[in-house]
């Protein structure tokens, strides 16, 4: 039996017969039991983003887009927004080439005008390739990413190969952590290969996280929240206007320069004298804008590491919602890994000071370096790449390539921290 590993991203190669041409366009047909299919998807890899092997893959990866470019690159693909397995449509064919041309669906699966199988696996891993959920459903940010230009591609794979030269070329440590903003994301790094993986909730696009170099020394559980003047002025205010209650609501008190608690209804929310006082949200897990933890990184931006009430962003594909801090999806694990060195913090002990919500600082006994870096394209040893949106507009290439949405949303009802 035709295997469908085996038409799928060209790892195999494949000599077809017109016993087995017949089998491939029988198991495209709507009847077929997709069911007993398996789900092709992306293999994750232990290489991390930030790492000498990345660089490399990378380097080689220019090479191969550059060859592409050679032989005409690929058209832009219409009329396929909604198309998924089952569909029917002359469409089918260009967007099955345009898969075949990156390395998506191989050359042999035919030219079936049905959306089969095959095709829904090609979808699912183009998309995991540029962080758009794999659903194997041609979405409207699915077909904006397979139409950016190859040259365009080209360009960012040489964009980042130089990030990636200036990241690593004075080498890295043995333990590391990284943050790769773009693509949303955090990996902690030991012995060279990726020990965790994170979602992440990184800065909007008018508060953008920052890029720094340098280590992760504390860790704070159930953590006091202060709003920095910025969310006061930009969200706390507005919120006051609309919803009276909402400071009292989400147990946030406000104190003067005396130390002194004063009553919100004290203050006049329609002028700026709001932001004459301090903002402090007692610690709660489930309420706290900071969830039960935060992760202390000394910087000059002000910005650190934490958790989140609010877990439902780190299934969303645009996890640009912060006001520059990053919020960690699994943050128990992250944290685990961080004190693995530092006696008397184990899984249990940490479980146990969530659950006891009391305010317990540890300091690592080795701090850990932290890196937040700007990674628009990467590829790894196994020959994948993986391209995200320049949310930030870092690569100077303009409109070239669509994102999501640049424009600022409203406040959600977890404030914003700070840049």
């Amino acid at each position: 039996m035709l295997s469908r590993r085996a038409l799928l991203t060209g790892s195999l190669a494949l000599v077809l017969t017109p016993a087995t041409m017949a089998m491939a366009q029988t198991q495209a047909e709507w009847s077929q039991n997709y069911e007993a299919v398996s789900r092709t998807r992306v293999q994750r890899t232990s290489t991390p983003m930030l790492s000498a092997e990345s660089l490399a893959a990378t380097e080689r990866m220019i090479e191969y887009y550059r060859n592409i470019a050679a032989r005409g690159g690929w058209g832009m693909v219409q009329g396929v927004q909604g198309l998924r397995v089952g569909s029917k449509s002359p469409a089918v064919g260009a967007l099955r080439q345009r898969l075949i041309i990156t390395g998506d669906l191989d050359q042999n699966a035919g030219e079936s005008p049905i959306f089969d199988s095959y095709v829904e696996a090609a979808v699912r891993r183009f998309q995991a390739r540029h962080g758009i959920s794999s659903t194997g459903t041609v979405t409207s940010p699915t077909v904006a990413a397979m139409n950016v230009p190859v040259d365009i591609r080209i360009r960012q794979l040489e964009i980042n190969v130089a990030r990636l030269r200036s990241l690593v070329g004075g080498g890295l440590p043995n333990r590391y952590a990284v943050a790769n903003i773009p693509a949303a994301l955090v990996e902690t790094v030991e012995g060279g290969m990726v020990h965790t993986r994170h979602a992440a909730g990184v800065g909007k696009a008018d508060r953008q996280s920052p890029l720094l170099n340098s280590k992760i020394v504390e860790v704070n559980f159930n953590p006091f929240w202060t709003a920095p003047a910025s969310v006061v002025k930009k969200d706390l205010i507005p919120k006051m206007q609309k919803e009276p209650n909402y400071l009292t609501e989400n147990r946030i008190r406000i104190f003067n320069g005396a130390g002194q608690e004063v009553p919100s209804s004290q203050i006049n929310w329609f002028s700026d004298e709001a932001t004459r006082y301090r903002f402090r949200q007692d610690p709660g897990g489930e309420l706290n804008s900071m969830g039960f933890v935060r992760i202390n990184i000394p910087n000059q931006h002000g910005v650190y590491m934490h958790d989140t009430p609010s877990k439902g962003i780190f299934g969303d594909d645009f996890r640009f919602v912060s006001s520059g801090c990053i919020r960690i999806q699994n943050v128990r694990d992250y944290i685990e890994w961080l004190l693995k060195d530092t006696p008397g913090w184990s899984r249990e002990q940490i479980d146990a000071t969530f659950k006891s919500g009391e305010r317990i600082d540890a300091r690592l006994a080795t701090a850990v370096p932290i890196h937040w870096i700007y990674m628009t394209a990467w590829a790894t040893p196994d020959g994948l790449v993986q391209f995200r949106d320049d949310i930030y507009n870092k690569d100077g290439l303009g409109a070239s390539i669509p994102v999501a949405s640049r424009t600022p949303t409203e406040p959600d009802e977890e404030m914003f921290l700070q840049n």
